[in-house]
């Protein structure tokens, strides 16, 4: 399976279940890799893969118009977007808020999940 990934994509996002991160949203950073059609290197035509510009709009889209409590669930809307609307075999997620607790650069969740019984490959 081939992959594409997306590194370091900084996205404004309402997350959180604090008074302080309610007022506004906040930059949340996600390192993404997700499986691509074995059609991709095939055809070399960008209409047998995953177009990466168009997910992290959508990403970025629907992340500006809904409030999550927890990343968790963040993270799961995400994965799941690329699994329904994108048709990914496989994702792993890294999310993470950035500087939301003193001393701690980030706090986040890792996701890596498969769909229609695709073995996940080992984390590296």
């Amino acid at each position: 399976m081939d992959f594409i990934f997306i590194e370091e994509l900084r996205v404004k996002a309402w997350v959180g279940i604090y008074e302080r991160e309610k007022t506004g949203p906040q930059i949340v950073e996600l390192n993404l890799t997700f499986g691509v059609p074995e059609a991709a290197t095939a055809h070399d035509d960008i209409a047998d893969t995953i177009d990466y510009a168009v997910v992290t709009a959508r990403i970025r889209q629907e992340l500006a118009e809904r409030h999550f409590n927890l990343i968790e669930s963040l993270g799961e809307f995400i994965v799941n977007l690329l699994f329904d609307e994108f048709r990914a075999p496989w994702v792993k997620l890294k999310l993470a808020k950035i500087g939301v607790m003193k001393d701690v650069r980030r706090v986040g969740v890792f996701i890596q999940r498969s769909r229609d019984g695709v073995v996940v490959p080992p984390t590296a």
